[in-house]
């Protein structure tokens, strides 16, 4: 029998509020009523060993009862508590208004009005936790390279905001990004570890040869739909997941990254998950993907702080420009 590989494992939620699988969100007066389902993930910790890590917004650290859930998961499953930008969901407001909006791009708001939103969602998860959050994740994954000084200087040492093979129109280009984590490097001295979602190619040098191929970025993010291997429990089946699992593992991967939102925890919180059976059927193939990790591989459970305080040896990428990745 081979020996087993060694591999950490990164399951991280994004802990937010419902109504975002829409693409036009409301600023206020939303709702956090999913955020207590959460606690029916314990047995990721107690029976597997893997702590999450939860990506709050500020509705979240704003609502007492999501947030005793919050801090339960902390306290009896091991949980680190990061912060998730919602920028249309985060004040200061640029108007009163509170209607079903298609958000901005993220780098195209104003630099202090982006600063500010920052700094009171960070300030709003001090004051809820009692702790800085220094791990977080861009809400829609819409971080370009130029957002990541701004992390940087509120006190971010790790960011999960990638998703290789992705590409959205007039938004980040994570499309060559590695999949495994690596070093920031940015000026003045400052870094950021990245730890992207695990996603892969089927086949290793097929998604350069796509890009060239391709020159709209609709089309270039195509690839996603038929030539990724991804560990996302609503995007792929669980045979792509265990075979996303071993061909990280085979190709000197160490970091296994998957990722879900809390909304499709509750029935009607997402497009895929309509009724009770269907949240019954996520948890169970959850469940099962991690027993099946257990059972073929060495797994080390880890969030985001503990991932980046163990590594070091994780290689260094300077980035200029979102498609320069070195």
């Amino acid at each position: 029998m081979a020996e087993k590989k060694n591999l950490t494992v990164f399951a991280s939620l994004d802990a937010e509020e419902e109504g975002l699988f829409s693409g036009r969100y409301k600023s206020s007066g939303v709702s956090t009523e999913n955020i207590p389902l959460i606690r029916e993930l314990r047995p990721l910790f107690s029976e597997y060993g893997i702590p999450l890590t939860l990506f709050c917004s500020y509705p979240v650290f704003k609502d007492r009862r999501a947030l005793e859930t919050i801090l339960w998961a902390r306290e009896e499953c091991g949980a680190e508590i990061g912060a998730h930008l919602h920028h249309w969901a985060t004040p200061p407001f640029e108007d009163a208004r509170n209607e079903n909006v298609e958000p901005e791009r993220t780098h195209k708001l104003p630099p202090p009005l982006l600063a500010e939103k920052l700094r009171i969602l960070l300030e709003s998860g001090f004051e809820a936790t009692g702790e800085r959050l220094t791990s977080f994740r861009m809400g829609r994954w819409d971080l370009k390279s130029s957002l990541f000084t701004l992390l940087a200087e509120n006190g971010i040492l790790t960011d999960c905001s990638v998703a290789p093979l992705r590409i959205r129109p007039d938004g980040p280009d994570h499309f060559l990004a590695p999949a495994d984590p690596y070093w920031v490097s940015l000026p003045g001295g400052k870094k950021i570890l990245e730890i992207p979602v695990t996603q892969i190619p089927l086949f290793k040098r097929l998604p350069g040869l796509w890009r060239k191929l391709c020159s709209a970025p609709e089309m270039i993010d195509r690839y996603h739909f038929f030539g990724a291997l991804s560990c996302n429990p609503l995007w792929h089946s669980s045979m792509v997941m265990k075979l996303a699992a071993r061909a990280l593992a085979a190709r000197g991967g160490k970091v296994l990254s998957f990722f879900w939102h809390s909304s499709e925890l509750m029935p009607g919180g997402s497009p895929k998950i309509r009724t009770r059976n269907d949240a019954r059927e996520l948890l169970r193939k959850i469940f099962k993907f991690c027993g099946w990790l257990k059972d073929n591989f060495n797994i080390m459970g880890a969030t985001a702080r503990e991932i980046r305080e163990s590594g070091p040896e994780f290689p260094g990428s300077f980035i200029s420009g979102d498609t320069d990745w070195r």
